[in-house]
């Protein structure tokens, strides 16, 4: 499996990708909380999890979530499989980037170019048309 990133953990906290992001968090979460073959006394994860869930800007706290997980994947393979998923699923979920594009020549009124917007009204009226001549 490849290691899970500390940005990516910490990203996924902090509530980037939206929806997605959250239902990846949700999910690692669910992964964390299985018990799996886990020895007695060995960290699940759990507390790691909600430290970085706190506060998702405190690197150290994203890495030593990572640390946890890479460890007990080492000593329980199906954690190892369920984690090696969860991965492979958020690895190929879009990364929420928009490219806009306009072209074809002169554009009378406005043009918006965004994403996610949330309250905007656009009740202007149009300008008048230019004369032509």
């Amino acid at each position: 499996m490849d290691p899970v990133s500390v940005g990516m953990l910490a990203a996924l906290a902090g509530g980037a990708g939206g929806e997605l992001g959250r239902q990846a968090w949700a999910a690692l979460s669910d992964v964390v909380r299985r018990p799996f073959g886990r020895r007695p006394g060995a960290s699940s994860g759990e507390a790691e999890l909600r430290a970085l869930d706190e506060a998702p800007d405190e690197p150290a706290r994203a890495e030593a979530l990572r640390g946890v997980l890479v460890a007990r994947a080492a000593e329980e393979p199906e954690f190892a499989a369920a984690l090696a998923s969860w991965h492979q699923q958020v690895r190929a979920l879009p990364d929420g980037s928009v490219t806009n594009t306009v072209s074809g020549g002169t554009q009378y009124g406005a043009v918006v170019q965004g994403r996610d917007f949330h309250g905007v009204s656009f009740g202007a009226p149009p300008p008048p048309p230019v004369p032509e001549g």
